[in-house]
């Protein structure tokens, strides 16, 4: 039997709390660092927002969550469950089968309780140093900062798991942009309408944040213009919206301060909103340039997990994007603890590096930028292969709930989305 390790996880947000449960099962001796005074990660609610609202000053204090207040769950129930912890079969006064935020935090609260997760956390614990101990057996060093006292101690093993919703994405290409002199801010620092009150909104970007978000705003707003990048994009009102459009990419702002689009028309703003998306941002990874951390991209990791140099000691939790992030977390935080315990294996270094290349290789082949090294578009492939490293099948059903969904988005049903979804699975 392997001996146990003493790991450090950091963050205790979904991925953190799920790979110190799956850690703990295998009997290592987990330490959870988390920055705030909760766990919940991105689904505590904070009502603060940054002093620069694009999040560029570096010296800002940083705001760890992006939820505003009506959030709710795009997914069902069902898809936000781990397998021996369903969220299906629990309520805490939100009984809706796609509840809001406050929900979803009480469910990771029980989660934690429920498997004795709390007592493992540091919390108001800001860890600002990993690195690796250049030694024959890998070790790192976890420096952190405690109300204000310092302290390193040495790891056998790292799980990083700070999330990828704090450090906004701007979109700083376009012309005339960064001279523009009213006002912008990122929807990282969105909480509720109210400052948008009788304005004249420019909205960048076109995913779920910026759909649900133009439309909370347009109930407040004078008028919403809805920007996408997309070819196929032409200009057109919004059912059921009387002051809410959709656009073409913007083009360029104008001398005289006007947002003109792609379309030709022309809109004189008063607030620019990115929801643009975010950076991976891990300043505390020292690693000697074996893993480098850009905008959309962490690697070389194998699987999006391990770097092959430093695996199993040094893991990622929770990279890939638009698939079932619940039940990929859970899968590679399985993955990681019985790597650990040596009851699996991974390929030699050389042949993990093969399969990263080989990943580059086939997204360059379909034109995509590394932007999208851990975008799954809806795939759910990798969660089939992951499981699979266990001896674990996941429930057909869950992936078949999963791609009903996109295919409502796919197919513009947004708006009735969760009543087609309840209708098709009798819930």
């Amino acid at each position: 039997m392997a001996t146990p390790l003493k790991v450090a996880v950091i963050g205790a947000g979904v991925a953190g709390l799920n790979a110190a449960h799956e850690l703990q099962r295998e009997s290592h001796h987990v330490v959870v660092f988390e920055k705030s005074h909760r766990l919940g990660g991105t689904w505590a609610y904070d009502p603060r927002i940054e002093s620069d609202l694009l999040g560029l000053d570096p010296n800002r204090e940083i705001i760890h969550g992006s939820m505003y207040k009506s959030l709710r769950t795009n997914l069902p129930r069902q898809l936000m469950s781990f397998t021996d912890f369903k969220f299906s079969d629990k309520t805490y006064g939100d009984e809706r089968l796609f509840p809001g935020h406050q929900e979803v935090l009480n469910f990771l609260e029980d989660f934690a309780g429920f498997f004795e997760l709390t007592d493992l956390i540091r919390f108001n614990t800001l860890v600002t140093r990993v690195e690796v101990v250049d030694s024959e057996i890998i070790e790192f060093e976890v420096e952190s900062v405690t109300n204000g006292l310092n302290s390193v101690e040495v790891f056998d093993a790292v799980v990083v798991c700070n999330g990828h919703n704090t450090e906004p994405k701007l979109a700083t290409d376009i012309p005339g942009i960064e001279t523009w002199s009213k006002k912008q801010m990122h929807s990282h620092n969105y909480r509720v309408p109210g400052p948008f009150q009788d304005q004249i909104v420019v909205v960048i970007g076109s995913g779920p944040s910026a759909m649900d978000l133009s439309r909370e705003i347009a109930t407040v707003a004078k008028e919403v213009h809805m920007s996408s990048r997309s070819p196929h994009v032409k200009v057109s009102k919004l059912e059921k919206f009387s002051n809410l459009w959709q656009h073409a990419k913007i083009d360029c702002i104008e001398k005289d301060g006007k947002v003109k689009f792609e379309d030709g028309l022309s809109i004189d703003a008063d607030i620019i909103f990115h929801c643009t998306g975010y950076k991976f941002h891990v300043p505390f990874l020292k690693t000697n340039d074996i893993v480098s951390v850009q905008e959309k991209c962490v690697g070389p990791l194998y699987k999006h997990v391990f770097p092959p140099k430093l695996a199993p000691r040094l893991s990622f939790v929770g990279l890939p994007d638009k698939s079932l992030t619940f039940l990929i977390i859970e899968c590679q935080s399985k993955w990681i603890a019985k790597a650990l315990s040596m009851k699996l294996s991974l390929p030699s270094e050389n042949e993990m590096l093969r399969d990263v290349e080989e990943h580059y290789r086939d997204l360059k082949e379909k034109g995509l930028s590394e932007a999208y090294t851990h975008s799954f578009e809806f795939e759910t492939d990798y969660i089939d292969w992951v499981s699979s490293q266990f001896g674990i099948d996941v429930e057909k059903k869950l992936t078949d709930m999963f791609k009903y969904i996109i295919y409502c988005f796919m197919s513009g049903n947004i708006d009735g989305y969760m009543k087609a979804f309840s209708l098709r699975y009798g819930i």
